[in-house]
Protein backbone atom coordinates (compact mmCIF):
# COMPACT_ATOMS: atom_id res chain seq x y z
CA UNK A 1 0.00 0.00 0.00
CA UNK A 2 1.06 3.47 -0.98
CA UNK A 3 1.50 6.81 1.65
CA UNK A 4 -1.19 8.26 -0.64
CA UNK A 5 -3.36 5.42 0.27
CA UNK A 6 -2.49 5.46 3.72
CA UNK A 7 -3.28 8.98 3.80
CA UNK A 8 -7.03 8.70 2.49
CA UNK A 9 -7.43 6.06 4.84
CA UNK A 10 -6.47 8.36 7.69
CA UNK A 11 -8.66 11.12 6.01
CA UNK A 12 -11.84 9.09 5.99
CA UNK A 13 -11.23 7.81 9.77
CA UNK A 14 -10.74 11.16 11.20
CA UNK A 15 -14.34 12.25 9.98
CA UNK A 16 -16.11 11.57 13.13
CA UNK A 17 -19.21 11.30 11.27
CA UNK A 18 -18.51 8.29 9.32
CA UNK A 19 -19.38 5.88 12.33
CA UNK A 20 -23.03 7.13 12.60
CA UNK A 21 -23.13 7.43 8.98
CA UNK A 22 -22.84 3.47 8.55
CA UNK A 23 -24.70 2.83 11.75
CA UNK A 24 -27.89 4.44 10.59
CA UNK A 25 -27.68 2.93 7.01
CA UNK A 26 -27.15 -0.34 9.01
CA UNK A 27 -30.31 0.44 11.15
CA UNK A 28 -32.59 1.83 8.48
CA UNK A 29 -31.78 -0.66 5.32
CA UNK A 30 -31.56 -3.59 7.29
CA UNK A 31 -27.80 -4.53 5.74
CA UNK A 32 -24.99 -6.08 7.68
CA UNK A 33 -22.02 -5.13 6.04
CA UNK A 34 -21.54 -0.70 5.10
CA UNK A 35 -18.37 0.49 4.18
CA UNK A 36 -16.08 3.13 3.33
CA UNK A 37 -13.31 2.40 0.17
CA UNK A 38 -10.62 4.00 -1.66
CA UNK A 39 -11.20 2.92 -5.38
CA UNK A 40 -8.44 4.19 -8.29
CA UNK A 41 -8.09 2.17 -11.34
CA UNK A 42 -5.91 -0.47 -9.99
CA UNK A 43 -7.25 -1.22 -6.15
CA UNK A 44 -9.63 -1.21 -3.75
CA UNK A 45 -8.70 -0.32 -0.56
CA UNK A 46 -10.99 -0.25 2.85
CA UNK A 47 -10.95 2.93 4.26
CA UNK A 48 -13.67 2.49 7.44
CA UNK A 49 -15.85 -0.47 8.13
CA UNK A 50 -19.03 -1.56 9.97
CA UNK A 51 -18.83 -5.50 9.73
CA UNK A 52 -21.72 -7.07 11.57
CA UNK A 53 -21.91 -9.91 8.22
CA UNK A 54 -18.48 -11.17 9.18
CA UNK A 55 -17.00 -10.92 6.36
CA UNK A 56 -13.66 -10.23 8.28
CA UNK A 57 -12.51 -7.05 6.42
CA UNK A 58 -10.65 -4.06 8.03
CA UNK A 59 -9.36 -0.73 7.16
CA UNK A 60 -6.16 -1.20 5.08
CA UNK A 61 -7.36 -4.47 3.74
CA UNK A 62 -7.11 -4.74 0.17
CA UNK A 63 -9.19 -6.55 -3.11
CA UNK A 64 -8.27 -7.16 -6.80
CA UNK A 65 -10.51 -4.72 -8.41
CA UNK A 66 -11.56 -6.80 -11.21
CA UNK A 67 -13.68 -8.32 -8.19
CA UNK A 68 -16.03 -5.65 -7.33
CA UNK A 69 -18.82 -3.68 -8.70
CA UNK A 70 -16.88 -0.02 -7.92
CA UNK A 71 -14.52 -0.72 -10.40
CA UNK A 72 -17.67 0.02 -12.71
CA UNK A 73 -19.03 3.07 -10.53
CA UNK A 74 -15.87 4.26 -11.02
CA UNK A 75 -15.69 4.26 -14.49
CA UNK A 76 -19.65 5.62 -15.03
CA UNK A 77 -19.75 7.67 -12.22
CA UNK A 78 -22.93 6.17 -11.32
CA UNK A 79 -24.30 4.06 -8.41
CA UNK A 80 -24.98 0.47 -8.21
CA UNK A 81 -28.40 -0.91 -6.43
CA UNK A 82 -29.19 -4.68 -6.33
CA UNK A 83 -32.44 -5.85 -4.47
CA UNK A 84 -32.20 -9.49 -5.01
CA UNK A 85 -28.92 -10.40 -7.19
CA UNK A 86 -29.53 -14.78 -7.40
CA UNK A 87 -33.52 -13.28 -8.70
CA UNK A 88 -31.62 -10.28 -10.72
CA UNK A 89 -31.88 -10.86 -14.72
CA UNK A 90 -28.77 -8.47 -15.07
CA UNK A 91 -26.68 -9.78 -12.15
CA UNK A 92 -28.12 -13.56 -11.61
CA UNK A 93 -25.03 -15.13 -13.30
CA UNK A 94 -22.53 -12.57 -12.31
CA UNK A 95 -19.58 -14.00 -10.24
CA UNK A 96 -19.33 -11.10 -8.07
CA UNK A 97 -22.11 -11.81 -5.94
CA UNK A 98 -22.15 -14.90 -5.56
CA UNK A 99 -17.85 -14.91 -4.38
CA UNK A 100 -18.72 -13.01 -1.75
CA UNK A 101 -21.96 -13.96 -0.87
CA UNK A 102 -24.47 -10.82 -1.24
CA UNK A 103 -27.90 -10.71 -2.57
CA UNK A 104 -28.21 -6.91 -1.52
CA UNK A 105 -26.01 -4.52 -2.42
CA UNK A 106 -25.38 -0.65 -3.39
CA UNK A 107 -22.37 1.60 -3.80
CA UNK A 108 -22.22 5.16 -4.40
CA UNK A 109 -19.19 7.32 -5.69
CA UNK A 110 -17.67 9.50 -3.66
CA UNK A 111 -15.88 12.41 -4.88
CA UNK A 112 -12.52 14.54 -3.13
CA UNK A 113 -11.80 17.67 -2.95
CA UNK A 114 -10.98 18.38 -6.28
CA UNK A 115 -14.01 17.23 -7.43
CA UNK A 116 -12.00 14.15 -8.63
CA UNK A 117 -13.41 10.11 -7.79
CA UNK A 118 -12.65 9.38 -4.40
CA UNK A 119 -14.14 5.75 -3.75
CA UNK A 120 -17.78 4.23 -2.90
CA UNK A 121 -20.36 4.11 0.09
CA UNK A 122 -21.14 0.28 -0.15
CA UNK A 123 -23.63 -1.65 1.81
CA UNK A 124 -24.60 -5.33 1.20
CA UNK A 125 -26.22 -8.35 2.79
CA UNK A 126 -26.38 -12.08 2.27
CA UNK A 127 -30.50 -11.28 2.41
CA UNK A 128 -32.48 -9.36 -0.38
CA UNK A 129 -33.50 -6.11 0.51
CA UNK A 130 -35.79 -3.76 -0.71
CA UNK A 131 -33.13 -0.65 -2.13
CA UNK A 132 -34.52 0.44 -5.08
CA UNK A 133 -36.88 2.93 -3.85
CA UNK A 134 -36.70 6.65 -4.10
CA UNK A 135 -36.51 6.97 -0.07
CA UNK A 136 -33.56 4.65 -0.03
CA UNK A 137 -31.78 6.40 -3.09
CA UNK A 138 -32.19 9.70 -1.02
CA UNK A 139 -30.73 8.82 1.97
CA UNK A 140 -27.43 6.95 0.90
CA UNK A 141 -26.95 9.37 -2.13
CA UNK A 142 -27.79 12.44 0.76
CA UNK A 143 -25.19 10.53 2.94
CA UNK A 144 -22.84 9.91 0.04
CA UNK A 145 -22.91 13.80 -0.81
CA UNK A 146 -22.67 14.60 3.06
CA UNK A 147 -18.93 12.64 2.91
CA UNK A 148 -17.86 14.04 0.02
CA UNK A 149 -18.20 17.33 1.23
CA UNK A 150 -16.21 16.17 4.69
CA UNK A 151 -13.78 15.29 2.52
CA UNK A 152 -13.50 18.44 0.79
CA UNK A 153 -13.50 20.27 4.89
CA UNK A 154 -11.02 18.40 5.89
CA UNK A 155 -9.03 18.88 3.19
CA UNK A 156 -9.44 22.50 3.20
CA UNK A 157 -8.63 22.90 7.14
CA UNK A 158 -5.59 20.26 6.96
CA UNK A 159 -3.87 22.11 3.61
CA UNK A 160 -4.22 24.84 6.25
CA UNK A 161 -2.77 23.79 9.33
CA UNK A 162 0.51 22.68 7.01
CA UNK A 163 0.40 26.05 6.11
CA UNK A 164 0.50 27.55 9.52
CA UNK A 165 2.87 24.78 10.92
CA UNK A 166 5.77 27.77 9.24
CA UNK A 167 5.97 30.20 12.39
CA UNK A 168 7.38 32.97 9.99
CA UNK A 169 4.50 33.08 8.22
CA UNK A 170 1.87 33.02 10.82
CA UNK A 171 0.09 36.35 10.93
CA UNK A 172 -0.26 35.90 6.94
CA UNK A 173 -1.34 32.21 7.10
CA UNK A 174 -4.18 32.68 10.26
CA UNK A 175 -5.78 35.13 7.83
CA UNK A 176 -5.71 32.89 4.60
CA UNK A 177 -7.11 29.99 7.44
CA UNK A 178 -9.92 32.94 8.24
CA UNK A 179 -10.53 33.25 4.11
CA UNK A 180 -10.92 29.39 3.63
CA UNK A 181 -13.17 29.04 6.79
CA UNK A 182 -15.45 32.01 6.15
CA UNK A 183 -15.63 31.61 2.18
CA UNK A 184 -14.85 27.98 0.79
CA UNK A 185 -15.85 26.23 3.59
CA UNK A 186 -19.45 27.58 3.74
CA UNK A 187 -20.37 26.04 0.83
CA UNK A 188 -19.99 22.09 1.71
CA UNK A 189 -21.02 23.15 5.29
CA UNK A 190 -24.20 24.35 4.07
CA UNK A 191 -24.03 21.38 1.90
CA UNK A 192 -23.56 18.76 4.72
CA UNK A 193 -26.44 20.64 7.43
CA UNK A 194 -28.85 20.41 4.04
CA UNK A 195 -27.57 16.42 4.11
CA UNK A 196 -28.84 16.16 8.10
CA UNK A 197 -31.55 18.15 7.46
CA UNK A 198 -32.98 15.80 5.10
CA UNK A 199 -32.09 12.45 6.94
CA UNK A 200 -33.30 14.04 10.26
CA UNK A 201 -37.04 14.61 8.47
CA UNK A 202 -36.45 10.72 6.89
CA UNK A 203 -35.98 8.83 9.94
CA UNK A 204 -38.91 11.21 11.39
CA UNK A 205 -41.46 10.08 8.86
CA UNK A 206 -44.43 7.96 10.46
CA UNK A 207 -43.81 5.36 8.39
CA UNK A 208 -39.81 4.90 9.26
CA UNK A 209 -39.85 6.46 12.92
CA UNK A 210 -41.21 3.18 14.65
CA UNK A 211 -38.26 1.20 12.47
CA UNK A 212 -35.59 3.52 13.43
CA UNK A 213 -33.33 2.19 16.99
CA UNK A 214 -32.56 4.79 19.42
CA UNK A 215 -28.97 5.23 18.19
CA UNK A 216 -29.71 6.08 15.49
CA UNK A 217 -31.45 9.15 16.70
CA UNK A 218 -28.59 9.68 18.66
CA UNK A 219 -26.46 9.88 16.32
CA UNK A 220 -28.14 12.63 14.35
CA UNK A 221 -28.21 14.58 17.38
CA UNK A 222 -24.42 14.51 17.10
CA UNK A 223 -23.77 15.14 13.77
CA UNK A 224 -25.95 18.18 14.18
CA UNK A 225 -24.13 19.24 17.27
CA UNK A 226 -20.96 19.23 15.01
CA UNK A 227 -22.38 20.93 12.46
CA UNK A 228 -23.43 23.57 14.54
CA UNK A 229 -19.94 23.91 16.34
CA UNK A 230 -18.60 24.01 13.06
CA UNK A 231 -20.51 26.79 11.82
CA UNK A 232 -19.63 28.84 15.19
CA UNK A 233 -15.81 28.38 14.76
CA UNK A 234 -16.74 30.11 10.93
CA UNK A 235 -18.41 32.92 12.68
CA UNK A 236 -15.60 33.68 14.96
CA UNK A 237 -12.95 33.69 12.47
CA UNK A 238 -14.91 35.30 10.19
CA UNK A 239 -15.97 38.07 13.09
CA UNK A 240 -12.05 38.40 13.79
CA UNK A 241 -11.40 39.12 9.81
CA UNK A 242 -13.08 42.18 9.75
CA UNK A 243 -11.18 43.39 13.04
CA UNK A 244 -8.15 42.52 11.57
CA UNK A 245 -8.77 44.35 7.96
CA UNK A 246 -9.52 47.51 10.17
CA UNK A 247 -13.23 47.92 9.97
CA UNK A 248 -14.03 47.00 13.45
CA UNK A 249 -16.49 44.28 14.63
CA UNK A 250 -19.65 44.53 12.79
CA UNK A 251 -22.88 45.85 15.06
CA UNK A 252 -26.52 46.32 14.22
CA UNK A 253 -27.61 48.72 17.32
CA UNK A 254 -31.13 49.29 17.71
CA UNK A 255 -33.54 49.47 20.22
CA UNK A 256 -33.68 46.33 22.27
CA UNK A 257 -37.23 45.37 23.70
CA UNK A 258 -36.82 41.79 24.59
CA UNK A 259 -32.78 41.65 25.41
CA UNK A 260 -33.68 40.26 29.39
CA UNK A 261 -35.53 36.81 27.42
CA UNK A 262 -32.54 36.37 24.79
CA UNK A 263 -30.59 36.43 27.89
CA UNK A 264 -32.07 33.59 29.32
CA UNK A 265 -32.44 31.65 26.06
CA UNK A 266 -28.66 31.74 26.04
CA UNK A 267 -28.03 30.69 29.62
CA UNK A 268 -30.42 27.87 29.13
CA UNK A 269 -29.03 26.50 26.14
CA UNK A 270 -25.03 26.65 27.81
CA UNK A 271 -27.09 24.97 31.26
CA UNK A 272 -27.87 22.00 28.51
CA UNK A 273 -24.73 21.65 26.79
CA UNK A 274 -22.81 21.67 30.51
CA UNK A 275 -24.75 19.66 32.42
CA UNK A 276 -22.70 18.92 35.05
CA UNK A 277 -22.51 22.80 35.85
CA UNK A 278 -24.61 25.04 38.18
CA UNK A 279 -25.41 28.18 36.61
CA UNK A 280 -27.08 31.22 38.49
CA UNK A 281 -28.76 34.14 36.38
CA UNK A 282 -30.19 37.10 37.91
CA UNK A 283 -31.23 40.12 35.44
CA UNK A 284 -33.11 43.24 36.40
CA UNK A 285 -33.32 45.34 33.02
CA UNK A 286 -35.51 48.73 34.38
CA UNK A 287 -34.51 50.60 31.38
CA UNK A 288 -34.83 51.16 27.79
CA UNK A 289 -31.32 50.61 25.78
CA UNK A 290 -29.78 50.58 22.78
CA UNK A 291 -27.72 47.33 21.31
CA UNK A 292 -27.38 44.62 19.54
CA UNK A 293 -29.02 42.02 21.38
CA UNK A 294 -27.60 39.30 19.12
CA UNK A 295 -24.00 40.50 20.12
CA UNK A 296 -24.69 41.04 23.57
CA UNK A 297 -26.27 37.55 23.52
CA UNK A 298 -22.89 36.08 21.16
CA UNK A 299 -20.58 37.88 24.49
CA UNK A 300 -22.77 36.62 27.31
CA UNK A 301 -21.94 32.86 25.49
CA UNK A 302 -18.26 33.49 24.83
CA UNK A 303 -18.02 34.45 28.80
CA UNK A 304 -20.34 32.08 30.01
CA UNK A 305 -18.44 29.30 28.06
CA UNK A 306 -14.86 30.32 29.69
CA UNK A 307 -15.94 30.30 33.13
CA UNK A 308 -17.87 26.52 32.32
CA UNK A 309 -14.64 25.14 31.04
CA UNK A 310 -12.61 26.85 33.51
CA UNK A 311 -14.01 27.12 37.01
CA UNK A 312 -14.68 24.79 39.91
CA UNK A 313 -17.75 22.88 39.17
CA UNK A 314 -18.26 22.11 42.66
CA UNK A 315 -19.29 25.39 42.97
CA UNK A 316 -22.07 27.39 40.72
CA UNK A 317 -21.19 29.93 37.75
CA UNK A 318 -23.33 33.36 38.88
CA UNK A 319 -24.42 35.52 35.80
CA UNK A 320 -26.01 39.30 36.64
CA UNK A 321 -27.25 41.52 34.28
CA UNK A 322 -28.55 45.21 35.18
CA UNK A 323 -29.42 48.63 34.10
CA UNK A 324 -28.37 51.58 36.75
CA UNK A 325 -28.49 55.21 36.08
CA UNK A 326 -26.10 55.64 33.60
CA UNK A 327 -24.60 52.40 32.24
CA UNK A 328 -25.65 48.57 31.30
CA UNK A 329 -23.79 45.74 33.24
CA UNK A 330 -23.27 42.32 32.08
CA UNK A 331 -21.06 40.19 34.79
CA UNK A 332 -19.94 36.36 34.73
CA UNK A 333 -18.19 35.15 38.05
CA UNK A 334 -17.04 31.36 38.65
CA UNK A 335 -14.85 30.08 41.27
CA UNK A 336 -11.39 28.27 40.78
CA UNK A 337 -7.93 29.25 40.56
CA UNK A 338 -6.98 32.82 40.03
CA UNK A 339 -5.71 33.85 36.99
CA UNK A 340 -2.00 34.61 36.83
CA UNK A 341 -0.78 38.35 35.50
CA UNK A 342 0.70 37.13 33.08
CA UNK A 343 -2.32 35.14 31.57
CA UNK A 344 -4.58 38.34 32.50
CA UNK A 345 -2.19 40.53 29.65
CA UNK A 346 -2.80 38.05 26.58
CA UNK A 347 -6.22 37.13 27.91
CA UNK A 348 -8.46 38.96 25.08
CA UNK A 349 -5.69 38.69 22.50
CA UNK A 350 -6.59 35.92 19.34
CA UNK A 351 -5.95 32.61 19.18
CA UNK A 352 -4.92 32.38 22.51
CA UNK A 353 -6.16 29.93 25.49
CA UNK A 354 -5.53 28.97 28.91
CA UNK A 355 -4.75 25.55 29.39
CA UNK A 356 -7.60 23.23 31.56
CA UNK A 357 -8.39 20.27 33.27
CA UNK A 358 -11.19 20.11 30.43
CA UNK A 359 -10.80 19.94 26.33
CA UNK A 360 -11.08 23.35 25.56
CA UNK A 361 -12.78 23.62 22.08
CA UNK A 362 -12.77 26.69 19.74
CA UNK A 363 -9.51 28.48 18.37
CA UNK A 364 -9.17 31.17 21.23
CA UNK A 365 -11.06 33.70 19.64
CA UNK A 366 -13.88 34.11 22.26
CA UNK A 367 -12.68 36.58 24.64
CA UNK A 368 -10.85 38.74 22.15
CA UNK A 369 -14.69 38.73 19.91
CA UNK A 370 -16.23 39.59 23.67
CA UNK A 371 -13.83 42.43 24.07
CA UNK A 372 -14.77 43.86 19.97
CA UNK A 373 -18.30 43.52 21.36
CA UNK A 374 -17.64 45.69 23.88
CA UNK A 375 -15.50 48.11 22.00
CA UNK A 376 -18.32 48.59 19.50
CA UNK A 377 -21.01 49.38 21.94
CA UNK A 378 -18.16 52.35 23.48
CA UNK A 379 -18.01 49.99 26.44
CA UNK A 380 -14.93 48.18 28.41
CA UNK A 381 -14.72 44.47 29.17
CA UNK A 382 -12.47 43.90 32.57
CA UNK A 383 -11.43 41.04 34.36
CA UNK A 384 -11.03 40.92 38.52
CA UNK A 385 -9.58 37.37 39.53
CA UNK A 386 -8.01 36.39 43.12
CA UNK A 387 -8.69 33.07 45.03
CA UNK A 388 -12.34 34.70 45.56
CA UNK A 389 -13.54 34.25 42.10
CA UNK A 390 -12.74 35.42 38.95
CA UNK A 391 -15.52 38.01 37.27
CA UNK A 392 -15.78 39.50 34.00
CA UNK A 393 -17.55 42.34 33.96
CA UNK A 394 -18.92 44.06 30.37
CA UNK A 395 -20.31 47.88 31.24
CA UNK A 396 -21.28 50.01 28.58
CA UNK A 397 -23.30 53.78 28.82
CA UNK A 398 -26.96 53.76 28.23
CA UNK A 399 -27.81 55.96 25.51
CA UNK A 400 -31.07 57.94 25.63
CA UNK A 401 -34.10 56.46 24.20
CA UNK A 402 -37.28 58.24 24.53
CA UNK A 403 -39.95 55.08 26.16
CA UNK A 404 -42.57 55.54 23.52
CA UNK A 405 -39.94 54.33 20.94
CA UNK A 406 -38.76 51.49 23.33
CA UNK A 407 -42.21 50.53 23.92
CA UNK A 408 -42.92 49.98 20.39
Amino acid sequence: MNEAIQRDIQAINAIEAIPHIMEILASTLRLRFICVARVTEEAWTMCSVLDNAEFGLSPGDELEIETTFCRTVRANRKEIVINHASADNEYRENPIPIMYGFESYFSYPLYDAKGEFFGTLCGLDPEPRELRTEAVHGQVSAFAKLISNQILLNDHIEQTHTQLSDAKNMARLQEQYIAILGHDIRTPLSSIQIGISFLDDVIKDSEIASTVQVPVFKAVSRMKNSVQRMSRLIEDTMDFTHTRVGQGLPVKLAVSNNLSQQINYTVEELAAAYPKSSIRIHVDITRPLICDDKRICQLLSNLLKNALIHGDLSYPVYVKVLTNSNDFILSVQNSGAPISDDSKARLFQPFWRKESNRQNEGLGLGLFIASEIAKAHKGTLGVNSDYNGTEFTLRFPLQTVSSNIFES
